[in-house]
């Protein structure tokens, strides 16, 4: 049994996508057009806020991992089709992956060792799109598989930017605000 069935990966993609501009919206959006004291001084958050907002999108991306860790834990059947054939060890991958992700988002939510997961799981997707989706995209005959590697692409892309940006925000004790 699935958890969330109806979210796929362009649901997850625009999800995860919109966290990241949610959390970084004053500094993208207004910022970058030099005229932050006009538009923004209407929308000017305090500090308290954009703690709660940064916390909130790195919440919601934990939420969203073990989602998905637990789908590689329930399902790795459907999981190991995706293992390259010349790595062995086949569907342990699945599983392993499953429980990198579950320990990555519970690192997130404790605020523990958050530089170092946050880097580590940005080259992990970082290694899927060039090792599992890329070739699926390259190598697919059928228009529809290859729309899916393509969303797989960006997908996996997206959450290590998110990771990325986690990383970049960390100091060696957490999150720092």
């Amino acid at each position: 049994m699935l958890l969330f069935p109806e979210i796929n990966n362009l649901t997850f993609s625009l999800l995860l996508f919109f966290a990241y501009l949610f959390c970084r919206w004053k500094e993208r959006l207004w910022g970058s057009f030099g005229v932050e004291n006009i538009i923004t001084s209407p929308f000017k958050t305090s500090f308290m806020n954009q703690h709660i907002i940064a916390r909130a999108a790195i919440y919601l991306l934990s939420v969203i991992m073990i989602i998905f860790g637990v789908y590689h834990l329930q399902n790795p059947r459907n999981m190991v089709a995706f293992v390259p054939a010349n790595l062995p060890g086949g569907i342990n991958w699945v599983y392993f992956v499953g429980v990198v992700l579950i320990l990555a988002a519970v690192a997130f939510i404790l605020n523990k060792f958050v530089k170092v997961t946050a880097y580590l799981l940005a080259l992990l997707l970082i290694v899927f799109v060039i090792v599992i989706h890329w070739p699926a995209y390259h190598d697919a005959g059928d228009v529809d598989i290859r729309r899916t590697a393509f969303i797989d692409i960006l997908q996996n892309l997206a959450m290590a930017a998110f990771a990325l940006h986690i990383a970049g925000s960390a100091d060696s004790h957490g999150m720092k605000y």
